[in-house]
């Protein structure tokens, strides 16, 4: 049978799982957890418990002569370490951000740096300070041609909105490419033309501009 038993040793600012020879006296282990806590040998006060959150003690381990065996220790259990004069050591300083005094300085301050995150970016052109890109970006390809049999996506569920591709390209309405669409039916807005400038001909309400991505051009045409 093993000597060695698996504990979580817990204290105001450790938490650790740790492998301990059952044979150890209690004296020893507090010379260990010295070192495990920081809290010293003389101020420890150890209490065995089945699990971080439990707060019923199993057992106090406060013989400093009897083995840690002795106490019935098993696997996984939790030997929880308080300092009971905390005034004298560290314990509950390390993990107080209250006590931390806080550097503050004012946005016109930072500014001014030299040696900030700040002055780096401006330095070097990075995030919002680089300069605007002058290359255009390049449009898709698109092979839409005139006078071909297209649907034109709708967002009304079972509405087949068909017609004829009369126009492709760029508008003075709105920048990229636009496919004018003669539809079949008086479902479009206008008659080809918009804003005073006619791109294609046909009768009022039948035309329509869409983008590329919305016009279909292969498809089964049979219930036309």
């Amino acid at each position: 049978m093993t000597s060695i038993v698996k504990l979580f040793v817990v204290s105001p600012d450790t938490r650790s799982e740790r492998r301990f020879d059952l044979h150890i006296t209690i004296e020893q282990l507090k010379g260990k957890l010295e070192l495990i806590t920081g809290i010293p040998v003389q101020n420890q006060k150890i209490s065995l418990h089945n699990g971080d959150d439990d707060s019923q003690v199993v057992a106090q381990l406060d013989d400093d002569a009897k083995p840690l065996g002795y106490y019935s220790v098993r696997d996984f259990q939790t030997i929880k370490v308080v300092d009971t004069n905390p005034s004298t050591s560290f314990t509950g300083q390390l993990s107080d951000v209250s006590q931390v005094e806080k550097f503050e300085i004012s946005d016109d301050a930072y500014a001014q740096r030299t040696d900030s995150v700040l002055a780096y970016k401006q330095r070097h052109k990075v995030g919002r300070f680089a300069p605007p890109s002058t290359e255009p970006t390049p449009e898709p390809a698109v092979n839409i041609p005139i006078g071909s049999r297209c649907e034109v996506e709708s967002t009304e569920p079972g509405l087949k909105k068909r017609g004829a591709v009369r126009f492709v390209g760029h508008t003075e309405f709105a920048a990229g490419l636009w496919v004018g669409v003669e539809y079949d039916e008086p479902m479009g807005k206008n008659d080809g033309s918009l804003k005073g400038v006619q791109y294609f001909t046909c009768r009022p309400n039948y035309g329509v501009f869409v983008r590329p991505a919305k016009v279909t051009i292969d498809f089964d045409d049979e219930e036309i």
